[in-house]
């Protein structure tokens, strides 16, 4: 009796353990069954509004909307140099001093040439038109009177003829002191001829005398005392108090999206807490072929009191803003061509392929303008293993704003906000 009732009792326990494992297997198959119905699970995204702005990001560096380079027109050795770099110079300051020995004996002689027409020889001319209408006057009474002996019988006719010849001669030799009188007056060829020769020879001289002619600040020198000097060679470049420019070499696949008057934010490397604002003012009108870079400048107004000529600077152009945009990351477009591509959408469960428009474009993220609205599903991956109508299972997922930050230290990244 004892032995029936163990042999029964083991039989139910099997029974109960091969039910269980029976109904283990068909929740199983049940299960896989509704997943396989319900599709495969991937990574998507649900599609939201927010802020965007595309940057442009590059270095460049502080120059002057211009420089004047400052050398010396004539050769001579420096016998003095009174600024050096960081000096600020106006017009008219004094830069450098040559020893011009010749140039000055050569106004001294021009003035000494001067002065002896203006003190000698216009009043030695004076003096002889002087004497000359004397001789004149003394002349023609002499003929005057020679003609009445003559007519009285007086004297004879050679007498008269050498009288009258002798007044012929004085009185061509008047009229020879007074136009040599005439052309040494005040204001004359002569003195102005003299005059022209003191300006010249002093305007040569006052080439030795290096000033600057524009306002700004010495970048750099080339000159030192007892240096011969020639015309050509560069002493002093100055840079000009104008408008300060921040010049970028931007790759070239950048000019789609940059336009004349974009606002900018540059930040200096050795300034990093101090950013201030720029625009650009200026796109190159030709690639350097070797680089492949197009140069812009940027204006800087007001110009901050830190900057330095030639300093580095990162530089973020805004290319484009968008308040309410509709962004999917660049991972879920695929068959891109110009401004069109296809993502997956999800709609009641099933993956549909659907073509789309864009708009600003980055590394990380791109604007879709048309095919979407909020709210929508896609999926993360365009080439998912996925077909037109199949059903699938969205695994939410974001993505990540400081990835997209991170992006923009390259160039041509879009920024979210």
């Amino acid at each position: 009796m004892l032995a029936t009732r163990i042999l029964r009792s083991d039989t139910i326990k099997r029974h109960l353990f091969l039910v269980a494992v029976a109904c283990l297997i068909l929740g199983a198959l049940a299960w896989g069954l509704v997943q396989k119905m319900r599709g495969p699970a991937l990574v998507g995204y649900k599609v939201a509004a927010q802020s965007l702005v595309q940057t442009v990001v590059a270095t460049g560096r502080v120059a002057a909307v211009s420089r004047a380079q400052v050398g010396s027109p004539v050769t001579g050795v420096i016998v003095e140099r009174r600024v050096k770099e960081g000096d600020v110079v106006q017009p008219g300051d004094v830069l450098a001093l040559l020893r011009a020995d010749d140039l000055e004996a050569a106004v001294r002689e021009a003035e000494v040439a001067l002065a002896q027409l203006q003190q000698s020889t216009r009043p030695q001319a004076q003096a002889a038109l002087r004497e000359a209408e004397a001789r004149l006057a003394q002349a023609i009474r002499e003929a005057q009177r020679s003609r009445a002996l003559f007519q009285r019988q007086a004297v004879a006719r050679e007498t008269m003829e050498r009288a009258i010849q002798a007044e012929t001669i004085a009185r061509t030799a008047a009229e020879q002191a007074r136009l040599t009188a005439r052309s040494l007056v005040a204001g004359n060829p002569n003195e102005a001829a003299a005059r022209a020769r003191v300006a010249s020879a002093k305007a040569q001289l006052a080439k030795t005398t290096i000033r600057a002619e524009v306002a700004g600040t010495v970048l750099t020198r080339n000159a030192e005392p007892g240096d011969l000097v020639q015309p050509g060679r560069v002493l002093f470049e100055i840079a000009r108090n104008d408008d300060t420019e921040v010049l970028v070499p931007l790759d070239e696949k950048n000019l789609e999206v940059l336009a004349v008057g974009q606002a900018a934010m540059c930040i200096s490397d050795a300034y990093p807490a101090r950013p201030f604002p720029a625009k650009v003012s200026f796109i190159a009108p030709r690639v350097d072929p070797q680089r492949g870079t197009v140069d812009i400048r940027l204006t800087v107004t007001p110009v901050p009191d830190f900057l330095r000529q030639d300093m580095t600077i990162s530089v973020n152009v805004e290319t484009g803003r968008r308040n309410n945009a509709i962004v999917v990351p660049n991972d879920a477009l695929g068959a891109k061509n110009g401004n069109r591509a296809e993502l997956w959408l999800v709609s009641d469960g099933r993956a549909t392929r659907r073509q789309v428009q864009l708009g600003l474009r980055g590394l990380i993220q791109t604007e879709v303008t048309a095919g979407l609205r909020v709210g929508d599903w896609i999926l993360a991956d365009a080439q998912a293993p996925v077909a037109q109508g199949d059903r699938v299972r969205v695994v939410s997922s974001s993505l990540s704003v400081g990835a997209a930050k991170t992006a923009t230290r390259k160039e041509l990244p879009a920024k979210l906000d």
